[in-house]
């Protein structure tokens, strides 16, 4: 009943720039934290960036000064812009969200397929 849809990942040159979106739809309610995550080949699933309602944004160490995360409530969408991409940045980055799908629902945690992000060098 709830989807989220990830959009943006391509191969780019190491110091380009590359923005992905995530758009959720479906039976919500609201929505609390939209974070980004990203796994490598053989890696754990890491987190890169989350924005809480309300709050100011987290990033991790390697996205920090890099990368920019934002959201649009108005139409369920979180972004993440990245600058000066480096090889290491491949992976495929996930978006997530806490949603309530009702007033008196509790808040569930839904992922999207994934977006493959290749940096060449």
């Amino acid at each position: 009943q709830v989807q989220l849809v990830e959009s943006g990942g391509g191969l780019v040159q190491t110091g380009g720039s590359l923005r992905l979106s995530c758009a959720a739809s479906g039976s919500i309610f609201s929505i609390n934290a939209m974070g980004w995550y990203r796994q490598a080949p053989g890696k754990q699933r890491d987190l890169v960036a989350v924005i809480r309602s309300g709050s100011s944004p987290d990033y991790a160490d390697s996205a920090k000064g890099r990368f920019t995360i934002s959201r649009d409530n108005t139409e369920n969408r979180v972004y993440l812009q990245m600058n000066s991409l480096k090889p290491e940045d491949t992976a495929v980055y996930y978006c997530n969200a806490d949603i309530k799908t009702g007033r008196y629902s509790p808040t569930s945690l839904y992922w999207g397929q994934g977006t493959q992000v290749t940096v060449s060098s």
